[in-house]
């Protein structure tokens, strides 16, 4: 009885919250600015996951060589911008072509770089 009771007060928080949103003027501006902010948390998290990473396995990474530690910069960024541009890319053909070339590389180099490292 007490979950049902929680559940209902939960999805009345969602509304209210929703309904703030609606009416309230400049609302929508601020649901703008909280979801602005919360993303640039969320890129942090992920800036920061990726500097622990290359911080715990650098050793790994310098092991590989010159020319596969470039390999796997370049197709990190590659994948990065791809993605940030995939919506623009996919507005022509040629853009969803050229998108899917290039992660037709990343995924290449990351089986070319990890096979590499297990053939040791």
């Amino acid at each position: 009885m007490l979950t049902r009771f929680k559940t209902a007060i939960e999805v009345a928080i969602v509304l209210a919250v929703g309904a703030a949103v609606y009416f309230v003027p400049g609302g929508g501006n601020a649901a703008r600015g909280v979801e602005a902010a919360l993303s640039a948390v969320f890129g942090a998290g992920f800036v920061f996951a990726g500097i622990r990473l290359y911080r715990e396995r650098s050793l790994s990474l310098y092991s590989l060589g010159e020319r596969r530690r470039g390999l796997v910069y370049a197709a990190a960024a590659i994948a990065l911008v791809g993605v940030a541009a995939q919506p623009r890319m996919f507005e022509t053909g040629v853009g969803e072509l050229c998108w899917f070339v290039l992660m037709g590389f990343v995924v290449y180099t990351v089986v070319d770089v990890v096979r590499h490292a297990r053939s040791y």
